[in-house]
């Protein structure tokens, strides 16, 4: 078996940070002895989530079971997501903020074995919805649980109740087409149908105002996809 150095595009500080939240996790549940130490266990699971290297191949490098490998990438993932601030704790930023973006993003994953529910049409691929809300300059607010990627959009915010709370703190909210029907103060674009096969000057130009503010929330979907590993 030949092996090889790799590196991963991330700074010290976030090995520090993984480290610091298993360590603290352990001395939690009184864990005795680990085959891996808190920094080589939150470097594992780094290598997985952001170069993206496969639990078989980890397991090797590190010398461990492919079993055991999956279960520190777990538990690691488990204790990010703790971290993570809930929908409450983002309303409380957002109230500050003059507007933000509501969008939807699909992160690809595997094939797996009830694998319809997580097919999207809209993008032809198996993947996970995850609803994502920006702000103005494109800087990620928060980020949703994953769904099944075939989930619409609209009812994805309203499973995570976010249509509920975004105008309980009464900012204004861009959002795509898809989002049509949410109501209160999310904006979305005017949209033809039976009754308007056409839309007006007015009604094109304000839609092409909204698309060039929701461009810039794309760069928040950029930070979920630039990992190589999708949640799930």
């Amino acid at each position: 078996m030949l092996s090889y150095p790799a590196a991963i595009p991330l700074s010290t500080r976030s090995l520090n940070h993984l480290a610091s939240l298993i360590r603290a996790h352990r001395s939690r549940r009184r864990s005795r002895w680990r085959r891996l130490d808190p920094s080589r266990q939150a470097l594992l699971a780094l290598a997985h989530l952001r170069n993206g290297d496969t639990l078989t191949r980890l397991a090797c490098g590190f010398e461990i079971g492919v079993t055991t490998a999956w279960r520190y990438v777990r538990e690691a993932i488990d204790l990010l997501a703790a971290t993570a601030d809930d929908l409450d704790a983002a309303m409380t930023r957002i109230q500050l903020l003059a507007y933000v973006i509501l969008d939807g993003t699909l992160i690809p994953i595997d094939r797996v074995a009830d694998q319809k529910p997580y097919y999207s049409g809209k993008h032809r691929r198996h993947g996970v919805n995850v609803q994502v809300i920006a702000d103005a300059a494109g800087r990620l607010i928060w980020a949703s649980a994953a769904l099944p990627g075939a989930v619409h959009d609209l009812t994805a915010a309203r499973t995570h109740a976010i249509i509920e709370a975004l105008p309980s703190v009464n900012v204004m909210t861009f959002a795509a087409k898809a989002y049509q029907g949410a109501r209160g103060t999310i904006r979305t674009p005017f949209k033809r149908h039976r009754y308007r096969p056409k839309l007006s000057a007015c009604q094109k130009k304000v839609n092409r105002a909204q698309a060039r503010i929701r461009a810039t929330g794309e760069r928040a979907n950029a930070t979920l996809k630039t990992w190589k590993n999708g949640p799930g």
